[in-house]
């Protein structure tokens, strides 16, 4: 009996979705957001929002349609390409959203960043999520990159990576004296190894290693010539 019960229960919930799209041809933006908020809400549901092109003009019913769990996968792509720049920044942050959807959103939004003014790269930078934020770092505006140094959402690995690509001279000594990235050891490493490291931080960072471990840095260091060469002599006086 329970099990002939939950089945009469799913296709009463089915025909009651149904029911919605025959009685609401023109669903309202709130009925539509109402309607939404069901993460079981069928897929003939679903396809008749993303027909409304009533509808499809809110930014509201356009995120949670393409996040919702079970929009179908065609539909939830369309709507990503169409999303403007700061939407892609939202979907991107959203906990409900497919994980690979999230990578998709900021694969588009880095790709558009050529072409984003530098206005809204700079109040994206302080927003968004931390792979954009780590493709910001190598802005060539220094107000971007320094936005994205104070990013919530960066983590040491990224700015590592940061470091080891950049080859401006100012975005690396900024770093080297960040109030936050500068005191971790990854990223110290990673100055050490950058040509654009200043000698008074290089010699700092350097004197907090093991000596092995500043042997092995400098054998891959990119640091002039004449500074590895004052580290090592400091490394032979501390041996």
């Amino acid at each position: 009996m329970r099990a002939e019960e939950t089945q009469v229960n799913e296709a009463s919930n089915s025909a009651v979705q149904s029911a919605a799209v025959v009685d609401h041809a023109a669903l309202t933006e709130d009925l539509a957001l109402s309607q939404l908020s069901d993460r079981d809400l069928t897929t003939e549901v679903l396809e008749h929002i993303s027909r409304d092109v009533g509808l499809m003009k809110s930014r509201k019913v356009r995120m949670a349609l393409a996040s919702h769990p079970r929009t179908p996968r065609r539909i939830a792509l369309r709507l990503l390409r169409e999303l403007y720049n700061f939407e892609l920044m939202q979907f991107a942050l959203l906990p409900t959203a497919a994980a690979d959807l999230k990578r998709l959103a900021d694969e588009i939004l880095i790709a558009r960043l050529a072409s984003v003014t530098l206005g809204e790269r700079i109040a994206l930078a302080r927003r968004c999520s931390e792979k954009v934020a780590g493709a910001l770092l190598l802005d060539k505006e220094t107000r971007v990159w320094q936005m994205a140094l104070e990013n919530s959402r960066l983590t040491e690995a990224t700015v590592v990576r940061a470091v080891q690509r950049s080859g401006t001279a100012v975005f690396v000594e900024a770093v080297s004296r960040h109030r936050k990235w500068s005191l971790r050891a990854e990223i110290r490493l990673a100055l050490l190894g950058n040509a654009h490291t200043p000698l008074a931080r290089a010699l700092e960072f350097a004197g907090r290693l093991a000596p092995a471990q500043l042997r092995d840095v400098l054998h891959t260091s990119r640091l002039p010539e004449k500074i590895k060469a004052y580290l090592r002599k400091e490394l032979e006086n501390r041996s």
